[in-house]
């Protein structure tokens, strides 16, 4: 794989402006930012090129590793963004595809990974994704101040957040940053909002981000020197991925077999592994099911199931690591659905077609476990900060999730729709980490 003809491009480093330069970073489940404070208090969004020659605000929160044949030895290359995605379809077989690092921050039991024979630390991959980024936005770690958004909490069963923000701050000294700093990404938010203030005012930040959704109640008064005063914060770990799998799991899964029995030596009908379509909650956990036991384990249970060939299109798209297109096709329906009562879904690979119509009332009865959740996390912020909806001036949403009617609904009908405001969909964290940081 020849990453000139795959299409890689890595702009200059920019050496030209002033150091330190003060960047804020929003390293993302899914996504990641970065914006520059210039010295005159504006803010500066990198664009980050795309194999297609335009521009985007986002990378997306990917590393590809992979090996070429160099002089006789075997040399690492690497990638991220759109262009680890290019990297991992031009070779699937021989290429390492490493995603939703974020998620495992603050999980003790995740340390490293092999790749290609050797031990790297989440720590390291993290750090290498972070030069790449940087290096692809044309800045240099050396030369920055960064500051870092991190949820409330970190997301993941018996998640550490001590642990996650520890392992958060060594990756980036890894990558060599002059100097980390790390706030919380719903007071990242409120610092963008408080832009806009010009008295003082008590606000509550909603940043939903793929992994996460999370709540602040901040004092902001834009006359004092201490502009910012936290009163509360809490957290939920689910966001946008969360509703992702609702379709999936009602549109998606019995396509694949999610319904069908199968028979252990002509005995009674059992149901299908569950944990196989749990699976299907993130792309992650899909691909690491692209291994020879369990391809060979669902071939085992088609061979008996009532309808073996939805087996079949559950071990097609895993081998054939289609997850990526599933996930497009998706989150494309649930896009739609913000704005359109009913929304069409299609996804096709051999021997399987899907093309059917998802309605915004049937999402929302979906979804309607995760609207509770996340209405417990806004009164657990309330609560922390001794607050009643009616002492709340203003609202502020960011995150692309907070465009969905269901979650809106959540903080107007609290707070009133005169109250609440949404900002930029993916880059007011980074904005207020810049901000916060000058």
């Amino acid at each position: 794989m020849d990453s000139t003809a795959a299409g890689f491009y890595f702009p200059p480093v920019m050496t030209s402006l002033p150091t330190p330069i003060r960047i804020g970073i929003d390293f993302g489940t899914t996504n990641s930012v970065i914006v520059i404070a210039r010295p005159d208090h504006t803010i500066q969004t990198i664009l980050f090129p795309t194999p297609e020659g335009g521009k985007s605000e986002t990378c997306r929160t990917l590393l590809a590793l992979w090996q070429e044949e160099e002089g006789g030895r075997r040399i690492a290359q690497r990638a991220v963004g759109a262009y680890a995605i290019e990297a991992h379809m031009d070779d699937p077989a021989e290429t390492r595809l490493i995603m939703s690092m974020k998620s495992y921050l603050a999980q003790a039991s995740f340390r490293e990974t092999q790749v290609f024979g050797q031990r790297l630390s989440l720590e390291s991959l993290i750090a290498t994704f972070l030069r790449e980024l940087m290096t692809l936005g044309g800045l240099s770690p050396a030369q920055c101040h960064v500051t870092v958004g991190r949820p409330v909490h970190f997301v993941g069963d018996n998640a550490d957040d001590a642990l996650g923000e520890t392992r958060l701050r060594a990756a980036f000294a890894q990558a060599g940053f002059a100097d980390v700093s790390v706030m919380m990404e719903p007071e990242a938010a409120g610092w963008r909002f408080m832009q806009r203030l010009n008295h003082p005012a008590t606000v509550l930040v909603g940043d939903f981000g793929g992994g996460t959704s999370d709540f602040s109640v901040v004092r902001f008064d834009p006359a004092s020197p201490n502009a910012t005063q936290p009163l509360g914060h809490a957290g939920v770990g689910l966001a946008g991925d969360q509703f992702d799998f609702r379709i999936i799991d009602h549109v998606v899964a019995p396509y694949l077999g999610r319904d069908c029995t199968f028979r252990i030596m002509g005995g009674e009908p059992l149901p299908v592994p569950i944990e196989w379509y749990h699976a299907l909650a993130r792309w992650h956990r899909l691909s690491l099911m692209r291994t020879p036991r369990i391809l060979n384990e669902i071939a085992d249970v088609a061979r008996t199931a009532s309808e073996p060939d939805k087996l079949k299109n559950l071990i097609e798209l895993i081998r054939e690591q289609r997850g990526q297109e599933l996930y497009n096709a998706v989150s494309a329906t649930k896009r739609a659905l913000s704005s359109q009562a009913t929304a069409d879904l299609s996804f096709s690979q051999p021997g399987l077609e899907i093309a059917t119509t998802v309605s915004r009332m049937d999402f929302e009865r979906w979804i309607a476990p995760d609207i509770a959740r996340l209405g417990a996390g806004i009164d657990a912020a309330l609560s922390e900060a001794e607050l009643e909806p009616a002492q709340i001036d203003r609202v502020f949403l960011t995150g692309g999730t907070s465009f969905v009617p269901a979650v809106r609904n959540l903080f107007t009908n609290r707070f009133g729709e005169d109250r609440v405001e949404l900002g930029g969909e993916f880059v007011s964290v980074a904005e207020g980490l810049a901000l916060a940081g000058a």
